[in-house]
């Protein structure tokens, strides 16, 4: 038996392309016990991963806390994925808004389009 036949490597279709610098509101599924409900996560797109495994961070600060939070790109817990900014950042990992604080963690919007690779 292989675990392919297991696992099915579908993509979710509820998330769209996306790029590091993204500010975007992710609602996914909380299992509390027997009930289950949609929690909202809004925050900045730091770290994109592709592949089977791929997966994307997104950044917010609560209460002068930054929190992150990793979500599975294939994951059927993804109810959808809404992007509200399109941030112009010149890197693929946005590390270094760990450090910064207040207004210095905003990022300028993209005005064009990204250029999309040939498939």
């Amino acid at each position: 038996m292989d675990i392919r036949s297991i696992v099915s490597r579908e993509p979710n279709e509820h998330i769209p392309a996306l790029t590091s610098g993204d500010t975007v509101r992710v609602s996914a599924k909380v299992v509390e016990g027997d009930r289950e409900r949609i929690q909202v996560f809004e925050g900045v797109v730091i770290r994109v991963r592709a592949g089977v495994n791929g997966s994307f961070t997104v950044r917010r600060v609560t209460h002068g806390v930054g929190v992150e939070r990793t979500f599975l790109a294939y994951s059927p817990r993804i109810e959808k994925v809404d992007v509200l900014r399109h941030g112009k950042v010149r890197r693929a990992r946005l590390y270094y808004l760990r450090q910064l604080k207040g207004k210095a963690t905003r990022l300028k919007e993209r005005t064009t389009p990204r250029k999309q690779e040939p498939k």
